[in-house]
């Protein structure tokens, strides 16, 4: 099958090419009009799948239900935003709902599902800060231990592929280096550490920030803080949300000044009432939310923010149109940057000959025309 399309994204620029797809492949790549279409996107754009590392659920479901079925349904969905692959992401709760969460994302990868791919999980706490959990139940916030880890790891069967924690309260980094050291990317998050502590921690192996802004430290000019690590330190990735919402856009310009286009990563931080019709009650590790007008979910009769119902074409419209920031950065923070995180980018991330074909289609409004999970048209 080939598709075609006057812009097409490869090598950081639009150009007209047509994309030959077999067996879940990019094949190859041609000069647009050179071989018969099977379809032709006229002047649509068609770019690499976006790929959400920080997501915890949609259509009514959460990571941490363990619903086998709510998990399938919403990898088979979520492509309607142009997203082809995923981190399903746990939120802190106690050993047992966690153990269940992360054994149900093993068995559905292991059984079949269709849609976006799942490239790992997401652990997102116990292992936080009290004074910067967020939402996070504090009831359930634990020590870190690598032998509890290995415990979640093994219910996992190894699947756990980032973790968000803070690293002041792991004692010798013990943590931070065994999974640094065995395939999980370690982000900072959920953490009242200083600047000095955050160089502490990426010198034993951390390596990302969870969305940066939220759940840390602030800057200031003689305390730096997470923040101002985050901003630093541009060979550490740096998660991102992108709604306009939990960050001003004003801050999330100076973050991509800052971090760059190779090390910014957007993501989604949804839950589970995302594209789900308003009203109606919803939780977050086991505490009711309620969703405002702007489209956050905050803890119930307080303003605490508990994540977002963002769609990911819209926070790069966002970025793009409102934030100002350059496309191929913004397009780079929710493609080829969390893949390379993952150390998936040999496959995800780009159009490129021999890469998986994921691919979504935009409209100039940043509406999915059409997306493509390895191939299958999912729209």
């Amino acid at each position: 099958m080939i598709l075609q399309s006057k812009r097409v994204w490869a090598g950081g620029v639009f150009a007209p090419l047509q994309l030959e797809i077999e067996e879940g492949k990019i094949k190859r790549i041609y000069s647009y009009g050179e071989k018969t279409a099977d379809i032709d996107y006229g002047t649509d754009r068609i770019v690499p799948g976006f790929i959400d590392i920080h997501t915890h659920g949609a259509y009514g479901f959460d990571t941490n239900d363990a619903d086998p079925e709510g998990l399938r349904n919403w990898m088979k969905r979520i492509p309607q935003e142009g997203v082809t692959a995923i981190l399903p992401t746990t939120v802190t709760q106690m050993p047992d709902v966690l153990t269940k969460a992360v054994s149900n994302v093993a068995a559905v990868v292991k059984e079949g599902y269709e849609g976006a791919e799942i490239l790992g999980i997401h652990f997102e706490g116990p292992y936080l800060d009290m004074e910067y959990k967020g939402a996070q139940p504090p009831e359930a916030i634990a020590a870190p231990s690598v032998e509890q880890f290995q415990m979640y790891q093994e219910a996992a069967e190894g699947l756990i592929r980032y973790i968000t924690m803070a690293p002041e309260h792991d004692p010798d980094f013990a943590l931070t280096r065994y999974c640094s050291q065995n395939g999980v990317v370690v982000s900072i998050g959920h953490t009242s550490s200083t600047y000095e502590q955050v160089l502490l921690a990426v010198a034993n192996g951390a390596m990302s920030m969870t969305h940066v802004y939220n759940g840390m430290t602030a800057y200031h000019h003689r305390k730096p803080g997470v923040v101002g690590a985050a901003l630093r330190l541009r060979d550490v990735y740096g998660e991102v949300i992108c709604d306009g919402c939990h960050s001003h856009l004003a801050a999330l310009n100076n973050f991509f000044a800052a971090k760059g286009r190779d090390y910014s990563i957007m993501i989604s931080d949804s839950l589970r009432p995302k594209h789900c019709p308003p009203g109606g009650e919803y939780d977050l590790g086991g505490h009711p939310i309620e969703i405002g007008e702007d489209g956050l979910a905050r803890l119930k009769g307080t303003d605490t923010i508990a994540g977002s119902t963002l769609n990911m074409n819209k926070g790069l419209k966002i970025l793009t149109e409102e934030a100002m920031v350059p496309f191929d950065t913004a397009l780079n923070s929710c493609t080829i940057n969390p893949a390379r995180a993952l150390k998936a980018d040999d496959r995800k991330g780009r159009l490129a000959a021999g890469y998986d074909a994921d691919i979504v289609v935009l409209a100039d409004n940043y509406d999915v025309v059409q997306t493509w999970c390895k191939g299958k048209a999912m729209l």
